[in-house]
């Protein structure tokens, strides 16, 4: 296992991180653990859940699978870096929810009781919350970590000038602020190369891709819709881009790798790319996942899924001006 420092940090990840989304509503809590205890064995140490998984009914599902699995023993937890999230609305209620001091305490403390541990690794925002100072927001987190409870501070779905704004506010207070942003980043969906990625380079955070594979589609979604009948959803999205995907397919053929690899494998080649985070619902879709820290893409092919899957141009100005 391959292993970098989280954000500006000294704290080491493994490449890819462990998304638990599909625990409970896709996969059992069984099949759950059997895949934790794999990723853990194969040295992936680095775990991804937020308090709204385990399906619209069943928030806090997800919590809780992974806090049985700690309570399982074998220094579980003690080999874990463990990353949740708060922001979404857990109960009915005008304060049970986004980022105010009193949602991000009660949040915090629910989460520790789901997850069975008195402390969280990384404790993100899943979200903006325009509508909450970030010196309120700095001061509900620096208390948690004050108390233990949280190490470290990041952010997801961000915008650059979000992430520049409180990391601003926290120098001003003297606080690290944030070390990682979690982001929609695939070789399809390449907005943030524009001004996210800049912005963490230059501050020190880590980025850490959502959906690398983009749901499915570039993980040899043509060869799949061959073998299965694909919803309508799905037929539309591939007719969509059905050229780029078959130039896509055929390039990974040609270099003798699943596309599913190749996918992340880019990922792990771009700058500032810490861990991209695969969400598996079965064993064989964890060992695809980290057969791709095999595979090493090179300069032509690189170039070459860039002519694929142009991203915005670089960054911003630049992309669009001069």
């Amino acid at each position: 296992m391959l292993y970098q420092n989280l954000g500006r940090t000294g704290l080491r990840v493994s490449r890819l991180c462990l998304g638990t989304m599909n625990f409970g509503p896709m996969t059992s809590q069984e099949d759950s653990f059997a895949i934790m205890d794999e990723a853990l064995g194969k040295g992936l140490n680095f775990f991804d859940t937020a308090n709204v998984y385990g399906g619209k009914d069943s928030k806090g599902a997800t919590e809780e699978i992974v806090g049985r699995w700690f309570a399982k023993g074998n220094r579980r937890r003690e080999s874990v870096v463990l990353a949740t999230k708060v922001y979404g609305e857990m109960h009915d209620g005008i304060n049970q929810g986004k980022l105010s001091a009193y949602h991000i305490k009660a949040a915090c403390e629910e989460s520790l009781r789901r997850l069975n541990t008195d402390h969280i690794d990384l404790y993100q925002m899943h979200h903006v919350d325009r509508n909450t100072p970030w010196e309120e927001i700095w001061q509900a987190m620096e208390q948690l970590v004050r108390e233990g409870k949280v190490l470290y501070v990041g952010s997801s779905n961000f915008a650059a000038w979000n992430i520049a704004q409180a990391n601003g506010v926290a120098q001003q207070r003297h606080f690290l602020g944030l070390v990682s942003e979690q982001s929609l980043y695939n070789l399809s969906a390449r907005m943030i190369e524009l001004e996210v990625i800049p912005a963490c380079k230059a501050l020190g955070l880590s980025v850490l891709p959502w959906s690398p594979l983009n749901g499915g589609m570039l993980g040899g979604v043509l060869e799949a819709e061959e073998g299965r009948r694909s919803t309508t959803m799905v037929k539309k999205r591939i007719e969509a881009h059905r050229e780029q995907l078959e130039r896509y397919e055929a390039l990974c053929k040609e270099i003798d790798a699943a596309p599913g690899d190749v996918a992340l494998a880019w990922l792990l080649a771009q700058e500032g790319v810490a861990a991209p985070i695969v969400g598996p619902r079965t064993m064989e879709q964890l060992h695809d996942g980290l057969r791709a820290l095999e595979l090493k893409l090179g300069d032509e092919t690189l170039a070459r899924l860039d002519e694929i899957w142009p991203g915005p141009g670089g960054q911003a100005p630049e992309a669009y001006a001069w």
